[in-house]
């Protein structure tokens, strides 16, 4: 055992549970809880953007692109700031108009309460789903450290994560965000320097040697409408154009990332964060990618075997080959991306099942107004259940391949559907509260048949499940006329 090691990231554990568990007395409504009581400043929405949208992941499965590949994932990062653009001039005036919880109220006030439930209820299956991946890449981690894959390692992490998210809610999210994005940051940095030690001539050599296998190479501008088009991950056109849709997705109708939004303090506010996340997440990126390619050379010029799958190239390495105490850092590290995004979950799960389902279901259910201290107890409560929830999603899934484009893609499966269904309620209005449903559902069909029996790639999903939600939508409207609603 590396007692110094294994003591600076217990440290680092006790430290930031400590830390966001200091925010409960700051929690006094659901308001509170769920939108850090809108006194966040923008920076720090920002930068609690780029956690959300960064995981164990990102932190161990770019690295592994890169060091398999090159850099065309960026071409997927330029398609992030061009949904930035739609959402701030499309969707985050909506979001801004009244007091918002969730991103599904924007459903019923044009559709109606049914197509609230089916919108919310398929983030609540997709989030549930895409962070039982991340869940299970920390045991990749754990693994490491510990040398085994025990589940009660998982577990710590988890419950760790639960304990001040159950605390100090949104607020607490957004401030231990900051404190983690900044240390795995400084501890992607830090690992690269010492790689780069570890090669004859650093970078230098670096640069020549991936240079000449073409391990830069960001762009891919081939086009032509045939299934290897299709099937290319990392194109110019599948980057831009899948990145762009799967990011408005993302950022414009989950709640993970919307509730961020809807906790600034004005529509202003919101666009300086989201646009501010984007110049975080494309440097975060490019960093990861340089730590993968660097990590090729080094194995091709050592003539050591890289461990396998990918995925555990980047960690394992941190922790046979930096020094004692800045090994636990670095891990330390990576284990703060994991908990920062678990939280983010965890919070917006808890927020939907509240916000969505339970708080008009007893509005109508009884004649007595609930407490605030009522619906603030039970939303805590909530988060303990979807933390055991994920956990046990964590548990079976494996053998999904890469975790980085498992959680991607199992992800875009369904953003096509909400992100179809948004636009349809923001761009038309002959569409109908069934004619939408019947949309959603169309679009889902035609995804898990693209998912199973083809082999278009991920990076078309979103797109794929968008269009068939609006022309489904939009002819149905025919069949299932609008209903008097305002």
């Amino acid at each position: 055992m590396r007692y110094l090691d294994i003591g600076v990231i217990l440290a680092y554990l006790i430290g930031i549970t400590w830390f966001g568990s200091r925010f409960r007395s700051s929690q006094k409504s659901l308001k509170d809880y769920f939108l850090g009581g809108r006194n966040a400043p923008w920076w720090a929405i920002g930068f609690s953007i780029v956690s959300a949208e960064t995981s164990t992941l990102t932190v161990i499965g770019t690295p592994a692109l890169a060091f398999n590949g090159n850099f065309g994932f960026l071409q997927v990062v330029l398609g992030y700031l061009l949904a930035r653009i739609v959402i701030s001039t499309l969707f985050l005036p909506h979001y801004f108009r009244g007091e918002m919880y969730t991103a599904y109220e924007l459903m019923e006030r044009r559709f109606g309460q049914r197509i609230r439930k089916l919108t919310a209820g398929s983030f609540l299956v997709l989030r549930a789903l895409a962070e039982g991946v991340r869940v299970f890449a920390i045991s990749i981690i754990v693994s490491i450290v510990l040398g085994t894959g025990e589940v009660a390692s998982i577990l710590l992490i988890v419950c760790l994560t639960l304990i001040y998210t159950f605390e100090g809610g949104m607020t607490a999210v957004i401030w231990t965000d900051v404190v983690q994005m900044f240390l795995y940051i400084a501890g992607a940095i830090l690992s690269l320097f010492v790689i780069l030690d570890k090669i004859p001539m650093g970078w230098d050599h670096v640069v020549e040697v991936a240079g000449s296998l073409d391990k830069f190479r960001m762009f891919d501008f081939r086009f032509s409408l045939t299934s290897e088009f299709f099937s290319r991950t990392y194109s110019f056109w599948a980057g831009l154009i899948g990145g762009a849709f799967l990011t408005t997705a993302s950022h414009g109708t989950e709640q993970l990332m919307v509730q961020r939004l809807l906790a600034a303090k004005s529509e202003k506010e919101g666009r300086r964060a989201l646009f501010a996340s984007w110049f975080v997440i494309a440097f975060q990126f490019t960093l990861f990618l340089i730590i993968g390619t660097v990590l090729f050379v080094y194995y091709l010029e050592s003539g050591a075997t890289p461990p396998q799958p990918p995925d555990r190239i980047y960690p394992q390495f941190i922790w046979n080959n930096l020094p004692h105490g800045v090994a636990g850092l670095v891990i330390a590290a990576i284990l703060a991306a994991a908990m920062s995004n678990l939280s983010a979950a965890l919070n917006a799960l808890a927020s939907t099942t509240i916000m969505d389902f339970y708080r008009p279901l007893t509005s109508r259910l009884t004649s007595k107004p609930r407490t605030e201290e009522h619906y603030l107890r039970l939303a805590r409560w909530t988060t303990v259940i979807w933390g055991v929830v994920l956990f046990l999603i964590g548990l079976v899934a494996r053998n999904w391949g890469s975790v980085l484009e498992a959680g991607l893609s199992i992800a875009s499966i369904i953003y096509g559907a909400l992100l179809g269904v948004f636009l349809l309620g923001l761009l038309t209005r002959r569409t109908s509260e069934y004619g939408a449903m019947a949309g959603m559902v169309a679009s889902l069909a035609v995804m898990a048949f693209v998912k199973t029996s083809t082999n278009i790639a991920w990076t078309w999903y979103v797109l794929i499940g968008t269009l068939t939600t609006l022309t489904a939508g939009y002819l149905s409207s025919f069949v299932f006329p609008r209903e008097s609603h305002d």
